[in-house]
């Protein structure tokens, strides 16, 4: 009975955390909404996050067991596919062709073939076992995306692509998921949390270390021909913000339980300005904060 009340009170709190994760793009698509396009703002966190429910949801109904779960990637999915729909309407037309791409591969014909697949090839306790097990690998390649964050701030020694509140929201988020998945005895959904705990607390201390240092791009560098300076290298801050993206995708996704957000960073802001979740394992710089 005790472990049941655990089970509930976590799942609980993992809704309500993973609720908030959601919204983080908003800031986002009103940005859009006022300048009518999405700019160099990419689709691939919100696919993804799309997807990662769509898989949560499936493997959730599969155990017959975790409600919660189903109720908060119910709420994903809906989110998701409203964020997508936004940027649809908003991006340019080949923007728009490639998230159309992006969302057939992904969502139609990647999340068809696992639905498909493991309703012939298997039965009862091996699907469930089954699924469970593309679900952790998922939402593990998607906790990797941290990575690029981390060499980014440890590189520029600078945090102002790492906000601080939102590595502290998504460290909770793991830690209530890992401790829902652990009193429900699943691993499927405990293990990958751990990671995106980990990877929570690794870059809380990154944030500390680093608040104050200068930033690498502040200090002039002489090349014989020109000084670089932070001007200069804003172009490469633009480009780099696909890899931000995965930062929150890699925390999205790292809920794991919930969490298919990808979050794109301000960087003159310093806030949240594209989600979000994120985790495209292949997709080259880009972020992916999955949910379980």
């Amino acid at each position: 009975m005790a472990a049941e009340s655990f089970t509930l009170a976590f799942g609980l709190l993992g809704n309500v955390v993973s609720f908030m994760v959601f919204l983080a793009p908003l800031p986002t698509f009103y940005k859009v909404y006022k300048k009518k396009s999405t700019e160099g703002f990419q689709s691939v966190p919100y696919v993804v996050g799309l997807f990662s429910a769509m898989l949560w949801i499936y493997y959730a109904l599969l155990k017959s067991n975790a409600m919660l779960l189903i109720t908060i990637n119910s709420v994903g999915c809906f989110i998701q596919t409203f964020y997508i729909c936004f940027f649809l309407f908003y991006a340019p037309k080949k923007a728009r062709i490639e998230s159309l791409k992006l969302i057939v591969l992904m969502i139609i014909v990647g999340f068809g073939l696992i639905v498909g697949l493991t309703e012939v090839l298997a039965s009862g306790a091996n699907r469930v076992k089954i699924v469970g097990w593309i679900c952790l690998i998922f939402a593990l390649c998607v906790f990797v995306a941290p990575l690029g964050v981390v060499r980014q701030v440890i590189k520029t020694k600078s945090v102002e692509f790492m906000p601080i509140l939102l590595s502290v929201a998504l460290t909770c988020n793991a830690v209530t998921w890992f401790f829902y998945g652990l009193f429900l005895h699943d691993f499927n959904i405990a293990i990958p949390n751990v990671l995106g705990f980990t990877f929570g607390v690794v870059q809380m201390i990154l944030y500390f270390v680093y608040k104050n240092k200068k930033p690498v791009s502040d200090e002039k560098v002489s090349t014989g021909l020109e000084i670089k300076t932070v001007a200069t290298e804003e172009p490469k801050i633009q480009e780099n913000k696909d890899q931000e993206i995965i930062d929150v995708v890699k925390l999205s996704a790292a809920l794991m339980s919930s969490i298919p957000v990808v979050a794109k960073l301000n960087e003159n802001k310093n806030t949240i300005v594209d989600d979000h979740l994120v985790l495209e394992p292949h997709v080259p710089n880009h972020t992916i904060e999955v949910a379980a």
